[in-house]
């Protein structure tokens, strides 16, 4: 049996080994368009595409195979800023778009870059989550109205309207219950579907509750508030067991790698941390330009892609890049 490391430096060095000859530093560039922010990366459930939304009102879907990347559809129709993007975890070809023009959109991967189906929602959406078995998607506005779509008839089949501020939604691996981060620092747990409060809101931060992530593996969710904090939850329990105190400015977005041993944490400092969960310990940390809105690991391999506040080399223009830190596998024949 291997003996698990014990120094921050010994875990370092595990992680950069299991990388393989990895992109250190910024990482790798995948895509240049100047003058747009990139509000949200995604992979699909196999990791053969790679999704970013923008304000330019556009989304982009990638193919990311043996290192190389191809821009497969532009995504476009959205008349304002695609805000956060998910795609159907029961089908690899699916994706959703939340937009400040009151609409949700249904995209094919395979298609020609018009949406295949458009929902009007309420107002100005922010934030979206699509339930793990695939059947519904949840949609949060500006004015921290939820409303639940069926995605088999495209219909609008539940709506919570919530007295204090939304930050992000999200379904638990089972999907029987429903979370909520809200500006006065809980979470909010509700029974899926009655959406009846299911325990007290948790306390989990002093500040704005910015983002929340659950662990692939089902053990966990993260979240991450403006208190710079970063809290791990005990998913059964709904007790936090750890703080990750490492950040300099707020949370902004969270992920878990495929084995839910690794957290990367995007936030306004100029550096991506990746915590290994067990400890606590930073394993490595990615320096950037300038702060990060979003990460997301590869749903198989150690390779993370990240967008955010990079500016182009004028200084007043985004970069609009998306990176990409480690190195994809090779197919194999």
């Amino acid at each position: 049996m291997s003996r698990r490391p014990q120094s921050s430096s010994q875990l370092s060095d595990v992680f950069l080994w299991r990388l393989g000859v990895c992109c250190l530093g910024m990482g790798c560039p995948l895509v240049h368009s100047a003058d747009i922010d990139k509000h949200s990366v995604a992979w699909n459930s196999t990791g053969s595409r790679l999704a970013s939304g923008s304000n330019d009102n556009t989304a982009r879907i990638f193919s990311v195979k043996n290192g190389k990347t191809v821009k497969l559809v532009e995504c476009t129709g959205h008349s304002k800023g695609v805000d956060q993007l998910c795609w159907n975890p029961s089908h690899a070809e699916q994706m959703a778009t939340a937009s400040g023009d009151k609409t949700v959109r249904i995209w094919d991967a395979r298609g020609n870059g018009r949406a295949a189906n458009v929902i009007e929602t309420k107002g100005e959406n922010i934030n979206i989550s699509w339930s793990p078995d695939g059947n519904a998607i949840a949609v949060g506005n500006k004015s921290d109205h939820i409303s639940f779509i069926d995605t088999r008839t495209m219909k609008i089949f539940a709506q919570k309207d919530n007295d204090c501020e939304i930050n992000e939604i999200k379904w638990n691996q089972s999907g029987d219950t429903f979370f909520m981060t809200t500006g006065e620092g809980t979470i909010h747990v509700l029974d899926y579907p009655t959406l009846e409060h299911a325990i007290a809101p948790l306390p989990g931060h002093t500040a704005n509750c910015i983002c929340i992530e659950f662990d692939p593996k089902g053990r966990y969710f993260a979240t991450g508030s403006a208190d710079t904090l970063t809290s791990l939850w005990n998913v059964n329990e709904l007790i936090c067991i750890r703080t990750f105190a490492r950040a300099e400015w707020p949370i902004r977005n969270l992920s878990f790698s495929f084995d839910g041993q690794l957290l990367a944490a995007a936030s306004e400092d100029q550096a991506i941390n990746i915590t290994y969960i067990e400890t606590g310990d930073v394993v490595h940390k990615i320096e950037t330009p300038d702060g990060t809105f979003s990460v997301a690991w590869h749903p198989t391999q150690l390779l993370l892609a990240f967008a955010g506040d990079e500016k182009a080399r004028d200084g007043d223009r985004a970069a609009g890049t998306i990176r990409l830190f480690g190195v994809a596998e090779k197919s194999r024949r």
